[in-house]
């Protein structure tokens, strides 16, 4: 009777074993396809916040020279509205801080167009020609911002 009581823990050691095996097994078949996905994912992510931070930036680029387009036209209420939109959004992306499209040197940068704000939409709303050049030289001031510090990331990167 004894042989038969040392021999049962023997088969149930056994058994575990081989269900400890086979669970280690699959955890690493599964590790193994989980993991690439998960790294690819990660790089799709990084890939599509970069591609959103640079839509934004033209999206506020174009948006200020379509206001300064308009206002040389003539059409002055048209421009008011796009410079509005462009600064509206400009503080809105200066105040979200490190989740910004803007980096903090290009947030530095643009300080000094948001101080113009109030004089370019009053000259504007009065239909003022001068508009047209202060819209401008914003502009060119804001695409310089811009493209130098994209520049000084492409620096970086290569």
């Amino acid at each position: 009777m004894s042989g038969n009581w040392k021999s049962e823990p023997v088969k149930a050691t056994h058994r575990m074993r081989r269900a400890f095996i086979y669970v280690a097994l699959l955890l690493v078949a599964f590790l193994r396809g989980l993991v690439p996905m998960w790294l690819k994912a990660r790089e799709c992510s990084s890939s599509l916040s970069e591609a959103e931070r640079q839509s934004s930036m033209a999206k506020m680029q174009n948006t200020l020279g379509s206001a300064a387009i308009d206002a040389r036209r003539g059409d002055y209420e048209t421009a008011r509205q796009a410079a509005s939109d462009f600064f509206t959004f400009l503080r809105a992306e200066m105040s979200k801080g490190v989740e910004s499209a803007l980096s903090q040197a290009q947030r530095d940068g643009a300080q000094p167009v948001l101080v113009q704000r109030d004089q370019i939409i009053t000259l504007l709303a009065r239909g003022d020609a001068a508009s047209a050049e202060l819209l401008s030289d914003v502009y060119v001031s804001y695409r310089k911002l811009v493209s130098r510090e994209a520049a000084r990331c492409a620096r970086f990167k290569l």
